[in-house]
């Protein structure tokens, strides 16, 4: 497929970096079989190298794993241990898109997560909010900004986070599907 099939309004070919203060990397992951426990990770950078060709562009993201926040310090300081990311060995967690493919009026990025040293491949549906004029830029008049939503699931298990405690009764205390969601605001890059 080529740019031409592919129309997004206001498209700009370019290199882009994550804004982090208009940004959110989140998680929900199943807690006691019963509610869902939400999470985020405050620090993270990236990069998205939007092509002519929509379909050729690429996106790159480090999270900082210590950056873990449920709201919750005790749990946070949980989640950092061996029994979860082991932060002090694996302080990063890294995706990188390896392909770009349409999906009704969406796309469908295809990618490779690293968490914990194992590597494993992510999709992740990916809806272009829009392009528009960067009001922060040096000079508006060619500053440009995205706003992209990019959501998925993972086994938990995949990458050797596989804690989970009994809980009475039966069950366990932790899903293993953990869903990713993912609000990106990225400013166009100038040479």
């Amino acid at each position: 497929m080529t740019a031409d099939l592919i129309e997004i309004p206001g498209y700009v070919a370019g290199t882009w970096t994550i804004d982090p203060a208009h940004s959110h990397v989140g998680f929900v992951v199943r807690h006691l079989m019963i509610s869902k426990v939400r999470g985020n990770f405050t620090r993270f950078d990236g990069h998205i190298v939007t092509a002519e060709d929509p379909l050729k562009s690429e996106i790159t993201a480090t999270i900082d794993m210590t950056s873990v926040d449920t709201a919750n310090a005790p749990r946070d300081e949980h989640l950092r241990n061996a029994d979860f990311f082991e932060v002090e060995k694996y302080p990063t967690m890294t995706y990188r898109s390896t392909g770009i493919r349409p999906d009704g009026d969406d796309f469908l990025v295809e990618g490779e997560l690293t968490l914990k040293g194992i590597t494993r491949p992510v999709p992740l549906k990916l809806e272009v909010n829009g392009f528009g004029v960067d009001p922060f830029a040096p000079d508006p008049a060619v500053g440009a900004r995205a706003g992209f939503t990019a959501t998925g699931e993972i086994d938990r298990t995949d990458f050797g986070v596989s804690y989970n405690g009994p809980i009475p009764g039966g069950g366990v205390a932790l899903g293993e599907k953990v869903q990713i969601i993912l609000e990106i605001q990225a400013v166009l890059q100038f040479a």
